[in-house]
C-alpha cells in the first residue's frame, strides 16, 4: 500500500509560514468564505443537489447530467478507481511525478501500474501537474486518446491557478475525458471539502454507476455553499485577479531560492520544485514555523516543492535559509 503524504498541517498543527500546500496564498476568497459562514447547516442538502449541479453545469457550459459531485477530489479518485476495478480494469498509468492519491487508490484496489499510457485502461492526467507545475505532454494526451476503450481522468485542481501557457487538451479532447475540479485550492479554502467532475460526452450510464457508488449527501452544507460561490462571476474574477499577485510572489520565491544556490525547475504555476545545494534541515525549519513539501514521495528525492507565499512569509524563509548557511560555515 502506498503511503498518503500531503502538504499543509501536520501533528504540530498549522505552520506559521506554510509553503507546503498549493492553496492560493491570496486566499481565502472573501465572497466564498462569507458564503461558507452563512451556510445553513441545520438541514440536509437536497440529496440530488439539483440547483448545485445546474449551477456548475452553467459555469462549464455542459448539461447538468454531466456534473458528478464528490466529497473531495481524493474521494472522487477513490470512487473512480473502484468503479474501474468493478468494470474489470486491472492496470493504471500516471505521469512519472504525480499526486500520490492516484497510486494509493490503485494500490487499495489491486491495480498494477504500467509504464506506458497506451497500456492502461485507466489513466490519470493533471494539467498543470503537481509537483512540477508543468502542462501535460501533447504526445501523452494523443497516446491516451488514440486507444480505446480508455478511461482518462484529467485533474484540473490547478487549472484556475495557471500563470502561463494553456492546457494540452483542446475542447474536443476535454469532452472525451473526466475533468476533476476541486475549487477549494483556488479559493484558499482547503479545509472545506467538496469537489466535482465533468463527465465525458455520452457517459450517462457511467455517471449513474458512479452516483450509485457514492454515499448519500456526499457534500455537506458548507461544501455546497463553497461550490455555489465558485460559480459566481465575482468569485471567478477574484481568482483571476489573484494570479497577478501570485505571479509576482512566484518570481520573488524563485529569485530568493536561486540566490541561496537552489536549482529551480520550470513551472507554469505559483509552486515550484527546487533542489538545495546541501541537504536541508527541514526539522529546524519546521521548528521556526516554516514548512516545505518534501518531493521524495513524488519520485524526486532531494527536491522540495514550495508554493509562493506573501512577502512576509518569504522574508521568514529567506532569513531561515541564510541562518542554515551560516551554521554550515558557508555564509553568503
Amino acid at each position: 500500500m502506498t503511503a498518503r503524504i500531503h502538504g499543509g498541517p501536520d501533528a504540530q498543527g498549522v505552520a506559521r509560514w506554510d509553503f507546503s500546500s498549493n492553496a492560493n496564498a491570496c486566499g481565502p476568497c472573501p465572497m466564498a468564505l462569507q458564503a461558507v459562514w452563512q451556510a445553513n447547516a441545520t438541514h440536509y442538502p437536497d440529496p440530488a443537489y439539483t440547483r448545485l449541479r445546474a449551477t456548475l453545469a452553467e459555469l462549464h457550459g455542459v448539461a447538468p447530467w454531466r456534473v458528478l459531485l464528490a466529497a473531495s477530489a481524493s474521494e472522487c479518485i477513490q470512487r473512480l478507481t473502484a468503479w474501474r476495478w468493478q468494470a474489470g480494469d486491472r492496470r493504471f498509468w500516471t505521469p512519472p511525478h504525480a499526486y500520490g492519491d492516484y497510486a494509493h487508490a490503485a494500490s487499495a484496489w489491486g491495480l498494477e501500474r504500467v509504464g506506458a499510457p497506451a497500456q492502461a485502461p485507466l489513466a490519470w492526467l493533471c494539467d498543470p501537474g503537481s509537483p512540477l507545475g508543468q502542462g501535460e505532454s501533447v504526445e501523452v494526451v494523443r497516446a491516451l486518446l488514440n486507444h480505446t476503450p480508455r478511461t482518462a481522468v484529467l485533474d484540473r485542481a490547478y487549472a484556475p491557478l495557471r500563470l502561463r501557457g494553456e492546457s494540452a487538451l483542446d475542447a474536443a479532447q476535454l469532452d472525451r475525458v473526466w475533468q476533476l475540479w476541486s475549487p477549494n485550492k483556488a479559493l484558499g479554502l482547503t479545509g472545506v471539502r467538496a469537489a466535482y467532475a465533468i463527465a465525458p460526452l455520452g457517459a450517462h450510464a457511467d455517471v449513474e454507476a458512479l452516483q450509485a457508488l457514492a454515499a448519500s449527501w456526499p457534500i455537506g452544507a458548507h461544501g455546497e455553499a463553497m461550490l455555489m460561490a465558485w460559480a459566481q462571476t465575482e468569485v471567478q474574477r477574484w481568482v483571476a485577479d489573484s494570479r497577478e499577485n501570485l505571479a509576482a510572489w512566484a518570481e520573488a520565491l524563485r529569485a530568493t531560492l536561486e540566490r541561496h544556490g537552489w536549482i529551480c525547475a520550470p513551472s507554469d504555476t505559483a509552486y515550484v520544485c527546487s533542489k538545495p545545494p546541501h541537504p536541508l534541515d527541514a526539522a529546524r525549519l519546521r521548528a521556526q514555523g516554516i514548512k516545505l513539501r518534501d518531493a521524495t514521495s513524488f519520485g524526486l528525492p532531494g527536491w522540495w516543492r514550495l508554493n509562493a507565499q506573501r512577502p512576509e512569509a518569504l522574508a521568514a524563509l529567506d532569513a531561515a535559509l541564510q541562518e542554515q548557511l551560516v551554521n554550515e560555515g558557508t555564509p553568503r
